[in-house]
């Protein structure tokens, strides 16, 4: 059975641990190590890997230190070159090859974000379960089949956006980027309403943006499309 724990989930640092029972993992590496160890108990010895989405410091910037506990790092050729740190504990992968950590089985997939390569992950266990891992990403292009868990981006709303631009508080420059780099809570359910969801036990709406998002809608909307657990860290 998975179990998630946020650690860090919004653009002041991103990490996430996800074991099913057997091969403890890291989502992303946004915060600092020394929080996770303390997060954690400080057991941290048996984390099998960490995943990397891109290379933006709210999700590599503690990068340093987890390949200095001893722990690989899993991320994309591009996102290895913009990052520019040297060790043998990166591993670089390739989108629609997978691969294997422990008991989990990884296939990288592209994403749609401002940066030189980022990836989404999908980790199926020896269990049958499917975990679905995107962050920072407008749009997923890709339909998903058995997913269990779902964890993905839901960063703003347009609707509060726009309201956010009229009022000042938001400057117009931020809407053009940030449609093009993050995940909208409208593409977010028409995201979900593309993939088979019979099977999902958990959603996760990831990265909420401080002032162009509100957790209790977003997390109301999307219970009564699915009918599923939401969580929002």
């Amino acid at each position: 059975m998975i179990e998630i724990r946020a650690f860090g989930s919004s653009s002041a640092g991103n990490c996430y641990y996800i074991t099913d029972g057997r091969t403890p993992l890291l989502l992303e590496a946004g915060i600092k190590f020394k929080e996770v160890q303390r997060q954690l108990n400080f057991q941290t010895s048996n984390i099998a890997a960490c995943l990397i989405t891109h290379e933006h410091g709210d999700h590599c910037k503690a990068l340093k230190d987890v390949l200095k506990a001893g722990i690989d790092c899993y991320m994309s050729d591009g996102t290895a070159g913009a990052i520019d740190v040297q060790h043998h504990r990166i591993k670089t992968v390739k989108a629609k090859q997978q691969f294997r950590i422990g008991t989990w089985t990884v296939l990288p997939f592209d994403v749609q974000h401002d940066v030189a390569e980022p990836y989404g992950f999908l980790m199926a266990n020896q269990a049958g379960e499917k975990l679905l891992f995107a962050t920072d990403t407008y749009y997923i292009k890709y339909r998903f089949q058995g997913l269990t868990h779902i964890m993905v981006e839901c960063n703003y709303s347009m609707g509060i956006l726009n309201e956010n631009i009229a009022n000042g508080r938001t400057p117009k420059l931020m809407k053009k980027r940030l449609i093009r780099s993050h995940m909208s809570l409208e593409n977010f359910k028409e995201f979900l309403k593309a993939n088979e969801l019979k099977m999902v036990q958990e959603i996760w709406m990831l990265h909420l943006s401080d002032s162009n998002s509100d957790a209790e809608l977003f997390k109301t909307e999307v219970q009564e499309l699915t009918g599923k657990m939401v969580f929002i860290p």
